[in-house]
């Protein structure tokens, strides 16, 4: 009788402590599972900043471009050109001081590509440089093949013919490059609008004058 309460007990002795085995390893893989949870939901906010720090950039990308244009397009407006010497003199050192302000600041945001994409990239950046070395040579040649890249890149209604294959090209780049090259072509497109302006108005300012010759001489 003796025996079997010593039995018992030690049967029920080594019950509770492999059910306190059993339940140490319970709580311990349930803590585990809650770190890694935590760390999971730290990696995912820290995943929000990292793109909201790349859009940053990319805003300061685009911001640096767009005001060396707009500084370049002062320097080279028609108003530089009808204002005396000395006042067109400063007002370009003011434009110098203010290009060159820009251009200390370095931004620069790298984009992860494949190798696809890198030779996608390479090819689209090759088309438009084709067309660029080429304006002196026929502008309004070069304005049209420009606006069929440009309707490559929009998904807007195009307003004239989409270079199919440029389009071809362009779907195989790094969706930020896709954006970069957009803009490019808005730079160019614009840069060339602004030329056309220029050369417009000193055409119309040739014939007065030449009308106020004429005009004379009768």
């Amino acid at each position: 009788m003796a025996q079997a309460k010593i039995s018992a007990k030690a049967s029920e002795g080594a019950q509770q402590q492999s059910g306190g085995q059993l339940r140490g390893r319970f709580y311990r893989s349930t803590s585990m599972a809650d770190r890694s949870s935590r760390l999971l939901e730290n990696l995912d906010q820290l995943e929000l900043r990292v793109e909201a720090f790349r859009d940053a950039a990319s805003a300061m990308e685009q911001e640096k471009e767009i005001l060396l244009e707009m500084i370049h397009n002062i320097q080279n407006s028609q108003d530089m050109r009808h204002i005396s010497e000395g006042e067109r003199e400063e007002l370009n050192l003011t434009a110098n001081r203010l290009m060159g302000r820009t251009l200390t600041v370095e931004v620069s945001v790298e984009t992860i590509r494949n190798a696809q994409q890198q030779e996608s990239l390479l090819h689209a950046t090759k088309m438009i440089d084709e067309i660029v070395n080429k304006l002196l040579d026929d502008l309004e040649d070069a304005k049209i093949r420009l606006m069929s890249l440009y309707g490559a890149c929009t998904s807007d209604v195009p307003a004239g013919p989409i270079d199919q294959k440029f389009q071809s090209v362009v779907i195989g780049c790094a969706i930020e490059d896709q954006k970069k090259i957009k803009r490019r072509l808005e730079t160019l497109l614009r840069n060339l609008e602004n030329s056309e302006k220029s050369i417009t108005l000193l055409e119309h300012q040739k014939s007065s004058v030449r009308q106020s010759c004429n005009s004379k001489q009768d």
